[in-house]
């Protein structure tokens, strides 16, 4: 059985293995990485060797430690990565390869819909009802998203909030507010099963599922670079950030938000942020917006994402879908009954 696993901004890990007895009796380390001294690479093998197969990549990769010589070099990989792809190869992780995903192109809609949306894909996911799927949100109305677990006056001015006409949803994801106006950001959710980051930390799980994204800026002309844990960044400063939520049922929802062109007065009016902390989005004086994604591409939001979903088609295998009745009344559903209940929206008040 054969498992490969390409380390985020590292090197590929493959890995041929044999099972005996519920054991790993015949184990094979290939790749293009670097490794010294040569004697090293005896001493990986044979440290997973006789591991049962229910070990899981950081117990694998902690036999790999213990076994290697203070003076061991591993370039472009880690004993954890030898432990990921063990754990494909025996059909416990999956790769990007594995799977074919359903990609679903924008479709305006209230964006607590898209809130809530998130949570009936991915616990389809995880049912297995859908396979792994890239979505793009698109939106009519104005909305502050925040955090699972940041406090609402803490973060939104109540009183602005509603002058500009925005509502405040909680997600079920963690991390910062999304401040959300129709066209002036990029927003894209991925749902996958946990087999896809089976072996990673969270951190590497979040630079992990958004490798493809750091291809699609190229695309348009951007190079960028994740930051952990969770931004994502240019040589002009922070383009965006993620978060996302692991369903204990097995699937894991990630999701990115991109400045596309923010009006940034309007964001410190309803956000309580201080200029401080939203120097790294571009803001350096009042009347200037947040627009690294217009400014730096020149690109119409549209081309922008048109450009993101051919570059995901073109690496992975796909197939374009859409939202069935079913999940769309199990969206707006949960919006009435959870996302604008005021005991979620205020859980921490």
């Amino acid at each position: 059985m054969r498992g490969e696993y390409k380390v985020p901004g590292g090197k590929l890990v493959v890995v041929d293995v044999e099972v005996e007895d519920g054991r790993l009796s015949q184990v094979s380390l290939s790749g293009d990485f670097f490794l010294e001294p040569d004697e090293a690479l005896g001493d990986i093998t044979a440290a997973v060797t006789g591991m049962p197969t229910s070990a899981d990549a950081a117990q694998l990769g902690h036999a790999i430690t213990g076994a290697l010589d203070d003076g061991a070099s591993l370039i472009g990989f880690t004993p954890e990565s030898v432990g990921v792809a063990i754990r494909r190869a025996l059909g416990h992780a999956t790769g990007w390869y594995d799977h074919t995903f359903d990609v679903i192109e924008p479709v305006i809609l209230d964006p607590a819909v898209h809130v809530a949306l998130d949570e009936v894909i991915t616990r389809e996911v995880a049912t297995g009802e859908r396979p792994p799927t890239l979505r793009f949100w698109d939106w009519d109305s104005p909305l502050v998203v925040i955090g699972s677990f940041q406090s609402v006056r803490n973060e939104v001015d109540e009183d602005a909030a509603a002058r500009h006409g925005f509502g405040i949803v909680r997600r079920i994801s963690g991390g910062g507010a999304m401040f959300m106006e129709p066209g002036n950001c990029i927003t894209y959710s991925l749902a996958v099963p946990t087999s896809l980051v089976d072996g990673l930390t969270f951190e590497q799980s979040y630079s992990f599922l958004d490798q493809w994204v750091m291809g699609a800026l190229a695309d348009v002309g951007i190079t960028a670079r994740y930051v952990p844990l969770n931004d994502i960044t240019s040589e002009q400063g922070k383009i965006g950030g993620a978060a996302q939520k692991r369903f204990a049922a097995g699937a894991v929802l990630h999701h990115a938000t991109m400045s596309y062109d923010i009006d940034a007065d309007k964001m410190t009016e309803v956000l309580r942020v201080g200029r401080e902390k939203i120097s790294d989005k571009g803001i350096t004086s009042s009347g200037k917006r947040v627009d690294p994604m217009r400014s730096q591409t020149g690109m119409s939001r549209a081309a922008v994402i048109d450009a993101f979903l051919a570059h995901f088609r073109a690496r992975y295998d796909t197939r374009t879908s859409t939202y069935t009745d079913a999940e769309l009344a199990a969206a707006r559903e949960l919006v009435e009954t959870k996302f604008t209940n005021p005991e979620w929206t205020n859980r921490v008040p």
